[in-house]
């Protein structure tokens, strides 16, 4: 399954914070994902009734949203994809740091964007 390409526009609307719509979203835009997700569920769901609390599932929703949020734009995709492989090859303390701020900029974008902010 090949993922759609559209330049400058969302390759799926946004999709509710729901652990269904959320793996419907991952499946259909980064399909290579979805053991992750699925991995991650079971995880979180686990630890949520190991601790009697939702926190673990809200979490997951949270971390999940904003990886649809990226990889439903492809630039964005493009650009945090770009922005690991500086990370991982830089070579000192002042790079890093920049390239870390570009990183949570394009995160907290996400993270608006999958809250419908």
């Amino acid at each position: 399954m090949s993922t759609p390409h559209y330049d400058g526009e969302a390759l799926i609307p946004r999709p509710p914070l729901t652990t269904a719509a959320l793996r419907a979203a991952v499946a259909q835009i980064a399909p290579a994902y979805l053991g992750q997700f699925v991995d991650h569920l079971d995880q979180a769901t686990e630890q949520a009734a190991r601790q009697s609390t939702v926190a673990p599932l809200q979490g997951f929703l949270a971390q999940w949203g904003e990886f649809v949020a990226i990889h439903r734009h492809p630039a964005r995709a493009a650009r945090m994809q770009e922005l690991e492989r500086q990370v991982s090859e830089a070579t000192d303390r002042e790079t890093l740091k920049a390239v870390m701020a570009d990183i949570r900029e394009l995160t907290d974008a996400a993270r608006r964007d999958a809250a419908g902010e």
